[in-house]
């Protein structure tokens, strides 16, 4: 379905289909194609890439805008919730018992907000890139419901990273802005919610990727935990306005 939205090259295509015994063929990346997640661990900071994934996010949403054909195929939550909000979400919160109702409330606005495709794991490791080329991976987790989701885990990513490898910071926060700005121009005029939304996510997102059940597997020491759980936590209490703001701290 989404080969009818999404540029030529920009996902794999199926090549042929056997329902009988749960298979199908799809084309794949060049074999020197690279995740987004290694380039950026190597210091291949290229903008361009970042950009195409605006692009793609922006264009997923608008092509999926208040579709009853997506919303009809994709409408079961169920999947996102067993590998994203609870483990995410739910857990975090039960281990900062004073920020559950903050957790509480994002869930209850975010379930009620169906209005896209959700992607779920719009993460640097699903992307493929080949020179200009970006090829999407990974829709265990698609379905309809709120697109700032996939805003915020990519922009939690870049967030991280900068932590982790501060000589880049810089870089990781022009490449979030770049991808911000990217997606921003593809949007519905409907989004004015969009940044807000964005925002409320991420910060929850950040604190999950250190408390959650899956903590980012390259943040171990005990020094970094503790300033970024002081970062997500005041992202969660006192969120700043604007995505560049995040990116100040």
């Amino acid at each position: 379905m989404l080969a009818g939205v999404l540029p030529h090259g920009s996902i794999p295509k199926v090549l042929s289909e056997d329902p009988e015994n749960y298979a199908f063929t799809m084309s794949a990346a060049p074999a020197a194609a690279k995740t987004w997640k290694t380039l950026l661990f190597e210091g291949n900071t290229c903008g361009q890439t970042a950009e195409r994934i605006g692009q793609l996010l922006g264009t997923m949403i608008a092509g999926s805008w208040n579709s009853p054909r997506f919303e009809s195929v994709f409408g079961d939550q169920t999947v996102f919730y067993q590998l994203r909000i609870d483990p995410y979400y739910r857990t975090t919160a039960a281990r900062h018992p004073d920020l559950a109702p903050c957790f509480d409330r994002l869930i209850q606005v975010s379930s009620g907000r169906r209005v896209s495709l959700v992607h779920g794991d719009w993460s640097p490791k699903n992307f493929l890139v080949s020179g200009a080329d970006v090829m999407l991976i990974d829709f265990e987790v698609i379905h309809f419901g709120d697109p700032s989701f996939d805003s915020a885990f990519l922009l939690n990513h870049l967030l991280l990273k900068s932590y982790r490898l501060p000589r880049w910071r810089e870089d990781f926060r022009k490449l979030a802005l770049q991808f911000w700005g990217t997606l921003l121009t593809s949007l519905p005029p409907e989004c004015d919610w969009f940044e807000r939304a964005t925002i409320q996510h991420l910060g929850c997102l950040l604190l999950a990727r250190i408390d959650g059940k899956s903590p980012a597997e390259y943040i171990t020491e005990h020094e970094l935990k503790e300033s970024l759980r002081r970062v997500a936590r005041k992202l969660i209490v006192q969120p700043p306005s604007t995505v560049a703001e995040v990116f100040e701290c």
